[in-house]
């Protein structure tokens, strides 16, 4: 998904000041009741079906799209226990797509990118946790330790390797996103070769082993773009299961005034750009979706949020 640039600022998802979308969040994990025999402790539970392409049921209500949930009198066998909100307990599990669920239409089937911003808090919250939760039981069927298949426990929520007997949990991968700023008026946005024509957006780049964010921040810059950066500020940060990674924000200053030297292999093109050329459409033909963390810190910077 692209937006144009005509669309700046007006179609802002959330609004300045708000956390990223995909942080948004209204319900308990309720993480105790994962050890228990049954989870849902006998009462009913809403179960959402994820597919392989991650898309999920969804249908046209007045104030929005919202998730299609399936009533069962109980956790189904190999769903994820995901929590509960007002009492109600709510479950993900994957499967085929449908035209109805639990004699309800679905509208569509849509995915997180697609649909994301425009949930609910508690639709948008329940749904990263589901999609990231079935992507690490997908991509782990096997112990890394002995190859072993595993076995599922805690409701969903770890793995055992029943020949050694060690207990695995899921994984994330933390993920730098940064908004580069000449300290006035400029900021500096990229753009990758297999993006559709025109868009730009910042940078951002996994975290390595050994270490932190703030150091990861200024490596992947000068990479990029070949530019030395400082006082580097956290921001906030979003899930992105896509498909297991958390992206932890920032803002960062230009140090000098060096030239941009790209790496051909990430970058395509770098180029700074002002406020106003963002604000009037004169600058990127298309700006990442709302759903993006990366637009809400663009968002932000716009309004002068960041500093």
């Amino acid at each position: 998904m692209t937006v144009p640039a005509s669309a700046w600022p007006e179609d802002s998802r959330p609004t300045v000041g708000d956390v990223p979308v995909l942080s948004r969040v209204a319900h308990d994990r309720n993480h105790l009741a994962r050890a228990l025999p049954d989870p849902c402790e006998g009462r009913p539970v809403r179960v959402l079906t994820v597919d392989a392409q991650r898309t999920v049921p969804v249908a046209e209500g007045s104030d929005g799209p919202q998730l299609v949930w399936d009533e069962q009198p109980e956790l189904p066998v190999g769903a994820v226990y995901l929590g509960e909100a007002d009492g109600v307990p709510y479950a993900a599990v994957r499967g085929e797509r449908s035209l109805t669920v639990n004699g309800r239409a679905v509208d569509s089937w849509s995915g997180l990118r697609e649909t994301g911003a425009d949930l609910s808090d508690l639709d948008a919250g329940l749904l990263v946790e589901a999609i990231g939760i079935l992507e690490w039981h997908e991509r782990n069927r096997f112990s890394p330790l002995s190859g072993t298949a595993t076995t599922i426990e805690r409701a969903g929520w770890s793995q055992r390797d029943p020949s050694t007997g060690a207990e695995i949990f899921p994984r994330t991968d933390p993920a730098v996103i940064m908004l580069v700023h000449d300290g006035a008026d400029r900021v500096l946005l990229g753009r990758q070769a297999v993006w559709p024509p025109g868009r730009f957006s910042i940078l951002a780049g996994f975290v390595e082993p050994g270490e932190s964010a703030e150091a990861a921040v200024v490596r992947e810059v000068a990479e990029e773009v070949g530019l030395r950066v400082t006082d580097i500020r956290y921001v906030g940060s979003q899930p992105w299961p896509f498909p297991q990674s958390l992206m932890l924000g920032f803002v960062a200053r230009v140090e000098g005034e060096e030239e941009i030297v790209l790496d051909p292999t990430e970058i395509e093109e770098a180029r700074w750009f002002t406020r106003e050329e963002l604000r009037s459409g004169a600058g990127p033909a298309a700006l990442p979706p709302p759903v993006s963390i990366a637009r809400n810190i663009l968002d932000r910077w716009l309004n002068r949020d960041l500093s």
